[in-house]
């Protein structure tokens, strides 16, 4: 199969690049830069030239491939409303590309403000507050007849060289000499390792995208005392609750998130694509050297 990939140099599309290459399949991934380019080209995969805001070099991608797996999206949160606008324009160019056919595509979305019970689940609906409209988006063109669906990553895709949100808060820790979490610190984040992930990447869409959500989710959730409590014990700082106000001032812009319940299954998607987490859980990982170092 030749597949697709945007973002395929960022933290998770370059997983998903390997791991597409490593099953036998054709890969294509989309760079802006002559080092994309390279690292691309060392992963086995063929290069595209181009970013996000290049709608016609995305359609016609897109048009030549047998499927399409969308990873990229900008974490620049100083202008969140523009970059979730194009993510939505990429991935209605992205449709565009496949519409007529029963080739799939799958897109990215994250668990930030599903609407939930005491786990969100695949059957539970992206907010609609949500700035991010990646699943709106990927409904629309289903609407239209393509084979379209999404992933989505909870909090912490964690592994070793994680530039997220994990080793943000290890920076604050280190910096204000305190391991922090929100009152109790009884707030859950569900994490999955990268590599586990993109074998739910490869695995939905070799199923040919027959759902409309996938949860990659191999920690429910992991409690957010238990997350402060591993980072002191690496820095040496002692760990302790916050109320909300002296959280905002503690985490800066990342307060809502250390705040947030943010617990998920991923059962369902385990059944449906023969998946089963096998890289360590997010509170082992983050316990090692090469997260502090």
């Amino acid at each position: 199969m030749h597949v697709f990939v945007t973002g395929a140099t960022g933290w998770v599309g370059s997983a998903v690049v390997n791991e597409l290459v490593s099953a036998g399949h054709q890969v294509t991934g989309l760079a802006r830069s002559d080092a994309g380019a390279d690292a691309l080209a060392k992963a086995g995969a063929a290069v595209r030239r181009g970013a996000l805001t290049d709608l016609d070099i995305l359609r016609d991608a897109a048009a030549a491939a047998d499927a399409v797996i969308h990873c990229a999206f900008n974490h620049d949160f100083s202008r969140y409303l523009e970059v979730c606008a194009e993510d939505e324009r990429a991935i209605a160019a992205l449709g565009a590309g496949l519409e007529g056919s029963d080739r799939p595509l799958l897109a990215t979305s994250g668990m930030a403000l599903i609407a939930r019970g005491p786990l969100a689940d695949e059957d539970d609906a992206s907010a609609p507050e949500f700035p991010r409209r990646s699943e709106q988006a990927a409904q629309a063109l289903a609407a239209r007849g393509v084979r379209a669906g999404v992933v989505r990553l909870p909090p912490s895709v964690h592994g070793l060289g994680d530039h997220g949100f994990v080793p943000r808060l290890i920076q604050v820790a280190r910096e204000k000499g305190l391991a922090a979490h929100v009152g109790e610190g009884r707030n859950r984040w569900a994490g999955v390792h990268r590599l586990d992930a993109a074998r739910v990447y490869r695995l939905a869409i070799e199923a040919g995208v027959t759902r409309p959500v996938y949860h990659a989710v191999g920690d429910e959730g992991a409690p957010f005392k238990a997350l402060a409590a591993v980072i002191g014990r690496r820095l040496g700082v002692p760990a302790a609750g916050l109320t909300e106000a002296e959280a905002q001032a503690h985490f800066g812009w990342i307060a809502p998130f250390a705040a947030m319940d943010l617990a998920a299954s991923g059962a369902r998607t385990q059944g449906w694509l023969d998946w089963t987490p096998v890289q360590p859980g997010l509170i082992a990982d983050l316990d090692q050297p090469g997260y502090f170092t």
